[in-house]
């Protein structure tokens, strides 16, 4: 029954006379001392029920209580331990403060890896990006948080002014310039190596003997795989300072030259269509462009030719012109095409029969033992 419906039954009442209105005033001030009560009862009941509690746990509190009043002075003093302040010079420090450095500087490197690898799988699904500038863009990453790591470090565990590293490394780099001019140079170099890229990860590149993969370019090595699985670890500054063949640089396309020698009674028509002949068929070789062969030069004791093959694979060099030899080799044969070697003639002026008959007694005998 609604409140609107009440109102209209006691006016009722009233108007009727059955009701007087201060028994319903009694009734009103009776229900409300009813509420009052009750609710007294129940705070009553809850704060018994605290009381109650809290004296239930006043047994389990009190040792936890004591235990806390007593190590607080150890707790304390060992604060006090590990943040007590040492200056030598300019450099202030503690045993907190130095923890914290190494914690940021473990931080850093942890970063700096992670960012590497995340960097290289996140741009590796982007196959419009080069490898090579791939790689330099995470080992750019990734130097700049070490760097900024070990800034913050040094901030953190020595309190050391920023503003004085740069004339700390002012004066090392007179030292520098005598002492360490060489890993400076490395250093520099793999820089050099990171933005202009001349030579990228993957890459096959010739130095002096030494021809191989390039694996990696780190600050201040690069490390080389060989066809043997040998690793050589060549210092920067050797890459951008002397030469260096890059087979994979530019167009990959690369021209591979293969000098041959023949007698000098050798016909040259028939030495040009075999070496022509030999350079068919072979394992990547293009036939567009074709191959082709230059008559270099009349040589002391042969005549020397150049074939000429193209292949899309300039890092099997080696390979193709094995092939390619020992098919020379073969179709020479066939052909009665000989290959020359250095002779030499002696001419003998003045030298009787007699002397020689002794010359070739005594070489006889000597045989002869």
């Amino acid at each position: 029954m609604t409140s609107n419906k009440k109102k209209r039954i006691i006016q009722q009442a009233v108007l009727n006379g059955s009701v007087r209105p201060n028994g319903i005033v009694g009734i009103y001030r009776s229900n409300i001392k009813n509420k009052r009560v009750l609710e007294a009862n129940k705070s009553f009941l809850s704060r018994s029920e605290e009381h109650m509690e809290l004296l239930f746990a006043t047994p389990v509190l009190m040792p936890a209580m004591l235990l806390f009043q007593e190590n607080g002075h150890l707790l304390s003093r060992i604060f006090d331990y590990l943040t007590q302040k040492f200056t030598f010079g300019q450099i202030t420090v503690s045993a907190a403060s130095l923890a914290i450095g190494i914690m940021v500087v473990a931080l850093s490197v942890l970063a700096s890896r992670t960012s590497f690898s995340l960097i290289e799988h996140r741009l590796a699904k982007r196959r419009y990006i080069d490898p090579g500038l791939r790689y330099t863009i995470a080992q750019l990453v990734k130097f700049v948080l070490l760097t900024v790591g070990l800034l913050f470090a040094l901030k953190q565990a020595f309190a050391v002014d920023l503003t004085s590293l740069a004339v700390v490394f002012t004066a090392l780099s007179v030292g520098i310039g005598f002492g360490l001019q060489y890993l400076a140079a490395d250093i520099a170099s793999g820089f050099i190596l990171l933005f202009e890229r001349p030579i990228r990860i993957g890459d096959r590149i010739t130095i002096g003997d030494d021809e191989g993969d390039v694996q990696s370019i780190g600050l201040r090595t690069t490390i080389v795989n060989t066809n043997d699985r040998i690793a050589i670890i060549v210092p920067n500054s050797r890459l951008v300072t002397q030469r260096v063949v890059n087979w994979s640089y530019g167009d990959p396309r690369a021209r591979i030259p293969i000098p041959v020698g023949v007698a000098t009674d050798s016909d040259i028509d028939l030495v040009t269509e075999t070496l022509l002949e030999a350079a068919k068929g072979v394992d990547n070789v293009l036939t567009d462009p074709p191959p082709s062969v230059q008559f270099l030069k009349f040589g002391e004791y042969s005549l020397d030719f150049r074939l000429l093959v193209w292949s899309r694979q300039p890092r099997r060099h080696v390979q193709i012109r094995s092939d390619i030899n020992y098919r020379i080799d073969r179709l020479f044969r066939d052909q009665g095409i000989r290959i020359p070697y250095p002779t030499q003639e002696f001419l003998l002026k003045n030298v009787h029969v007699s002397d020689l008959n002794e010359v070739d007694r005594t070489f006889t005998a000597n045989r002869t033992y």
